[in-house]
């Protein structure tokens, strides 16, 4: 099976943002070592528990620390930029690491409304825009504007030989289509949904229209997973790991309990387990393997936070020993 990671930075308690982007870049060392794919890193913005507010910038060191994994965001979130910028970015890196880096495409506001204000005053009005912003960013990335078309001439420098690999990340049937449409491998947030994700994939297969001979339907499935060596071990990691998500950065009074939750906190905590796979090694292979039957996918991208940066790089390793060695 084929697996990825998906990183957010997260920041441990009693540890710092420096701590947190260090443990990336290792985390990043550790899954090529084990045989997985891709390292991505999400964008997110204004939250005091992560430390990925600039992918861009932390994938650059990353790559330069590592020899063959393919690097990438999941997702650079489009509506607040410029596609020419991103582009540039994007090109910057591709140049720097030939043939390793993948662009993942996103539409999340990835903050609060205040932090999304600060980064886009028009936001809503740029997400309903994102197909005619993607658009624009495939055409810089090809370099294939038509000549009637005011950026015909514009370069986006510097320009590598091989290309940055673009991906639509969604959770939504939508996405998919938009994926479909442009001829993009796509990302289903699994972990994200609520709704039918294999109907989703098979209408992006379904409706795949291809714009390249070289690039054909391919689909990665995010999901939340917690390995640890007994079952009961990965449950009360992450239980720990899930109260300060329901709490929430603005409870005066923090509790380190599950006991110590209010009934609301503890059905939070119960509703966000649901999308998570929790257990041993030979609990969690059954379940990527059952999913990667449902979906048909080429491949799985594993998120997972826990509390203690110990515990993360553990269950990363125990996944790749069931499932890569």
């Amino acid at each position: 099976m084929k697996l990825s990671i998906l990183d957010q930075s997260p920041i441990s308690p009693n540890e710092t943002a420096h701590d947190a982007l260090k443990g990336s870049l290792n985390l990043a060392q550790l899954g090529e070592s084990l045989g997985y794919a891709r390292y991505w890193l999400t964008e997110h913005h204004g939250l005091s528990n992560l430390a990925s507010s600039a992918p861009e910038v932390l994938l650059a060191y990353i790559g330069a620390h590592t020899n063959h994994i393919r690097i990438g965001a999941g997702a650079i979130l489009l509506p607040h930029y410029r596609p020419y910028k991103v582009a540039e970015l994007f090109n910057t890196l591709s140049t720097l690491f030939p043939n390793r880096v993948d662009l993942g495409i996103g539409r999340a506001p990835g903050g609060s409304a205040e932090a999304t204000n600060a980064l886009s005053t028009q936001y809503l009005k740029q997400v309903w825009a994102l197909p005619e912003l993607l658009e624009e960013l495939l055409m810089f990335l090809k370099d294939d504007f038509p000549a009637e078309h005011e950026y015909n001439k514009v370069a986006v420098l510097p320009k590598p030989d091989v290309q940055p690999t673009p991906w639509l990340l969604g959770t939504s049937e939508k996405s998919a289509l938009l994926a479909a449409k442009n001829g993009m491998p796509y990302v289903f947030g699994e972990f994200m949904s609520e709704q039918d994700g294999k109907a989703i994939v098979q209408s992006y297969r379904e409706h795949f229209q291809q714009k390249n001979s070289n690039v054909k339907p391919e689909v990665i499935v995010t999901v939340s997973v917690i390995c640890a060596e007994t079952t009961q071990e990965a449950e009360e990691r992450a239980v720990k790991s899930l109260i300060p998500a329901v709490q929430g950065d603005d409870k005066a009074h923090k509790v380190l309990e599950f006991d110590q939750l209010s009934e609301r906190e503890k059905e939070m905590l119960y509703e966000m387990k649901r999308n998570i796979i929790i257990g041993n090694p030979n609990v969690v292979k059954k379940e990527l393997q059952s999913l990667r039957n449902k979906y048909g996918c080429e491949e799985i991208m594993i998120s997972t936070n826990t509390i203690s940066y110990e515990d993360r790089v553990q269950s990363y390793r125990l996944i790749a020993k069931a499932l890569l060695a």
